[in-house]
């Protein structure tokens, strides 16, 4: 079974099991969220919407999309404007496509699978030149981090951020670095600085 859904005003064919990224959706990694605006189920077409039909969602991740810049320049006027953007995506896996007013499995299948195992399937690449050195020892459980998944926490570590202390040693300049180079936003890690002083301190 398909269906054809709406949401952050676009539309997406989808079946149980496809993974994709749209505009961003409130939660974290694991939440099941429900999307009601149905434009389609099977060969029942909505008007605009299919009564009583909705998906159900796993988030996979929050992440962000390639930087834009845009550019202004004013002819003979000394004015010039150069701003970057970088859009706020959320990457999803269709649990279920639900009919009749039917609500979602409790804790479906698809998000009953461990959260690592999402982890496993992501490869994040070691850079050349890490933005930070690790420091010697055990690494933390970054997870432990609201708003930090298995896959933010490999790419963290893959920077040589891998403590509580770290984070909580963010400088505002840090977090502009890693807002420019990673899929992560200033508000977000400022947030994480926050919880990693009190987990540190422990």
């Amino acid at each position: 079974m398909f269906a054809v859904i709406k949401t952050g005003g676009k539309q997406y064919r989808v079946a149980p099991e496809d993974k994709f990224t749209i505009e961003r959706i409130p939660g974290e990694a694991g939440d099941l969220v429900t999307l009601n605006e149905v434009l389609m189920v099977g060969s029942t077409i909505g008007a605009p919407f299919v009564s009583g039909a909705s998906v159900s969602v796993e988030i996979v991740e929050q992440t962000r999309g390639k930087k834009v810049i845009s550019f202004k320049k004013r002819r003979r006027q000394n004015s010039k404007r150069t701003r970057g953007h970088r859009q706020d995506l959320t990457m999803i896996r269709i649990a279920e496509i639900l009919t009749d007013g039917k609500a979602p499995s409790a804790k479906s299948d698809v998000a009953a699978k461990p959260q690592n195992d999402d982890a496993a399937e992501v490869v994040v690449e070691t850079p050349e030149t890490p933005m930070f050195t690790a420091p010697e020892g055990d690494n933390d459980k970054l997870t432990k981090i609201k708003g930090i998944g298995p896959v933010a926490e490999k790419q963290l570590n893959a920077q040589g951020i891998t403590t509580f202390a770290q984070i909580a040693a963010f400088t505002d300049e840090d977090i502009e670095r890693i807002d420019a180079g990673m899929p992560f936003s200033a508000a977000q890690i400022s947030d994480w600085r926050e919880q990693a002083k009190a987990l540190a301190a422990e």
